[in-house]
């Protein structure tokens, strides 16, 4: 046998190793192999390119329910949230309808299973589904703010966060991005590389609602307290809502 020969041949045998060693990583992953497609090339994307660090090692759990709270300053956020979390699980995102309805986009996020919503915040078809992904032991990210905040302080919370977060009763974490890129279109942001740092905080105590009535009130009040917490992982100041009416 020939030195080149060889050398072929165990350059054939490295590449089946490897490929053998994907397929099995993708077939074993919790949330299944299309999850493991897409979470695995964003995880190494989202940590070179914008040069990751957190303030400590992610506390949102590899097993069990929990929601996810977090700032939106940019279309990479979701990325960004879950980049140590994604070896292990997937966190699905509520997410505005026209673009899981993208074509490509759709894929992607069908397979992490987020949850199309409309933005008016008035979808209770979405915020049901939501309440059935995390009674079922799912992590579910949410963006209370509802839209991109280009300013400082956080916009004022939609209290279906709230809503679902006192209806599941399961833990609820919340985590600040800073300096997310942000471009003029989705794709640009994307390619504006920034340098992101990720607040992760403990969960939020909401039990002092819990024994209570779900009231309108209740609502927003726990609605304040989750976005002022969040506010806090930053230093940031919120937008007060006004109380619902008695």
């Amino acid at each position: 046998m020939t030195p080149d020969l060889t050398a072929q041949l165990l350059l054939a045998a490295y590449a089946v190793i490897a490929a053998g060693i994907v397929v099995w990583q993708a077939i074993r992953f919790s949330s299944g192999w299309r999850a493991w497609i897409v979470l695995t090339p964003c995880r190494v994307y989202g940590r070179c390119a914008f040069r990751w660090r957190a303030n400590r090692r992610c506390p949102l759990p590899i097993t069990g329910p929990a929601i996810i709270l977090a700032n939106h300053r940019s279309p990479v956020d979701p990325i960004l949230i879950g980049i140590e979390l994604a070896r292990d699980r997937t966190i699905g995102y509520m997410m505005a309808r026209e673009y899981y309805e993208t074509p490509v986009l759709h894929w992607m996020c069908a397979a992490v299973h987020s949850i199309p919503v409309e933005r008016d915040g008035s979808d209770m078809a979405s915020a049901r589904a939501a309440l059935r992904r995390v009674q079922a032991g799912e992590l579910l990210g949410v963006f209370p703010e509802g839209r991109i905040n280009r300013g400082t302080d956080l916009l004022p919370g939609n209290p279906g966060i709230a809503w679902l977060a006192l209806r599941s009763k399961v833990p609820v974490y919340p985590v600040f991005i800073h300096n997310a890129p942000q471009g003029r279109t989705l794709l640009e942001s994307f390619f504006r590389f920034t340098k992101v740092r990720v607040t992760y905080g403990d969960p939020i105590d909401v039990s002092v609602f819990l024994s209570q009535p779900l009231s309108s009130e209740a609502i927003h009040d726990a609605s304040q307290l989750m976005m002022q917490r969040l506010a806090d992982l930053a230093g940031v100041g919120t937008a007060r809502d006004e109380a619902p009416p008695a």
